[in-house]
């Protein structure tokens, strides 16, 4: 027979291998695997971290507000459109207080992985044009919902010409209860040049919040915004006072 037993066999594993190499690249988005992402700084030297907050904002951004006030620190928001509308205000007061906000989507569906690039692109048009409505600043910092990444949305970035921001410090806040252990997990993962991922939408992250910044503070670490830590643009250039629009068209 052309085929023998070992050889559909080999061929069988390479196509589990394959695939299983693929998912694990689609969903950790540390990996680079279909986008270039940046998930930590280079510099490992300088006790520098990025705190950063995703799927607001919501009514509890507003305590993770006063929260970084009341320590001097520094954070980047990454916000979903449709939550953007009901918060306005707490844009603005992102804005106002000194910190990033990056885009997080329109919808933040659990179908985004199954979004054809044109959807993605519009999703994230809209948002930062929601975004710059607020505040006049067109963002070009990018968190895909979930941190997954697939062709239609590598595309969907290079189109709307955002930045991919990861994280190399996953909290996992919005699956562990116990705000301790969630805690514990953040403190023994953070190295100079860290980014950290938490979710300004419970009261859990209000609590894990101020331990982790009187922590920061004890071990004599600066919390810098995305902008700063990677010494990069977060917001578009603007051209006689014109935003300079990213081309969805290509």
């Amino acid at each position: 027979m052309f085929f023998t037993k070992a050889s559909v066999l080999l061929y069988v594993l390479l196509i589990v291998a394959f695939l299983a190499i693929t998912s694990w690249g689609a969903f950790d988005i540390r990996l680079n695997y279909f986008s270039t992402n940046i998930c930590r700084s280079n510099n490992k030297k300088d006790k520098e971290i990025a705190i950063t907050f995703d799927d607001g904002p919501h009514e509890k951004t507003i305590e993770i507000l006063d929260l970084l006030s009341k320590y001097n620190a520094k954070a980047t928001f990454f916000c979903i459109g449709k939550q953007i509308e009901k918060y306005p205000k707490t844009v603005e007061r992102i804005i106002a207080e000194g910190h990033n906000i990056g885009n997080h989507s329109y919808s933040h569906s659990n179908w985004n992985g199954f979004f054809s690039t044109k959807k993605i692109a519009s999703e994230i048009e809209h948002t930062k044009e929601l975004i710059a409505q607020l505040v006049h600043k067109k963002t070009r910092i990018y968190r895909p919902p979930f941190g997954v990444t697939n062709p239609n949305i590598s595309r969907a970035i290079s189109r709307t010409n955002q930045v991919v921001i990861g994280w190399n410090v996953r909290s996992l806040d919005t699956v562990i209860e116990s705000e301790v252990l969630i805690f514990e997990r953040i403190k023994k993962r953070i190295k100079p040049g860290s980014i950290i991922l938490l979710h300004d939408t419970s009261a859990k992250t209000v609590w894990v919040l101020e331990q982790l910044l009187l922590f920061l503070q004890s071990e004599g670490y600066k919390t810098k915004t995305i902008e700063e830590l990677l010494d990069i643009q977060a917001y578009e250039i603007t051209n006689n006072n014109q935003f300079v629009q990213a081309n969805i068209n290509k």
